[in-house]
């Protein structure tokens, strides 16, 4: 039994006409990619199964490839977050309709505006550099190196507290000398959580695309401050998808 095509949704946009966005490979078949206008809203989508999409590479950026194509071409893009699927182009409108109210809002918000973000990486050698250097954690960790499990349990509790200490303050650092710099020339800015110990931040940042070059040329500057202690990871031009936070209830396949 072949599954019944839906509506799959990728991002709004400000628009009064029907737009040409091309096709795109989704599920095995080449789609044409297509507007749902209201007012002067409208979704970008394309038909396919109704179903749950996981998070697959293949899904993940076939989706972040629409909403980049649409961002070349419109001003004002409002990203949906991955794996909405309605059943039909009527269920869209109607979400569409229901958005309106916050789309008015948000899109002079996003108008001109694109997001980049940066994670900064210490480098493993600098950080074991600076933990030698902190004699308290040093003096704790010999300490528990010759002790039994049983007799240096408190001990190593204490040992990992000082080290989570340690790359807290890592993080603050950091976040001082790196993100708030690149805050001040941003319309908006935040941190978001950072995944393992070496990661030291991970910064979105909301500019305006006429100033995107000058933005670049602070990260740079900071890069070449920073490049002996930690890696810099920068990734964008995306869509404000850390500034924005538009709900959508999924159709669930019957």
């Amino acid at each position: 039994m072949s599954e019944e095509n839906g509506v799959y949704l990728f991002c709004c946009i400000q628009a009064t006409d029907d737009k040409d966005f091309g096709e795109i490979e989704f599920e095995g078949e080449s789609r044409q990619i297509f507007t749902i206008p209201y007012k002067d809203a409208a979704m970008v989508a394309v038909e396919a199964p109704v179903k749950i999409y996981p998070p697959k590479k293949e899904y993940v950026l076939a989706h972040q490839r629409v909403i980049s194509s649409v961002m070349e071409k419109e001003a004002t893009v409002v990203p949906i977050s991955f794996g909405n699927v309605f059943k039909s182009k009527e269920d869209a409108q109607v979400l569409l309709e229901n958005l309106y109210p916050q789309l008015e809002k948000l899109f002079p918000e996003v108008r001109n505006k694109i997001e980049v973000g940066l994670k900064v990486i210490g480098k493993q050698e600098w950080l074991e550099e600076t933990i030698q250097q902190n004699d308290a954690i040093m003096k704790k960790k010999r300490k528990t190196a010759g002790q039994s499990e049983a007799a240096g349990y408190f001990d190593r509790i204490q040992l990992g507290e000082m080290a989570q200490k340690f790359f807290t303050r890592l993080k603050q650092e950091v976040e001082s000398d790196i993100h708030s710099p690149l805050a001040e020339h941003a319309v908006s800015a935040k941190t978001n959580e950072t995944l393992g110990e070496k990661m030291l931040l991970n910064g979105a940042y909301l500019i305006n695309r006429s100033e995107e070059e000058a933005f670049d040329q602070v990260v740079n500057e900071l890069h070449d401050k920073w490049q002996d202690k930690v890696d810099f990871k920068y990734t964008g031009p995306w869509p404000a998808y850390n500034f924005i936070n538009i709900q959508l209830k999924v159709e669930e396949p019957t």
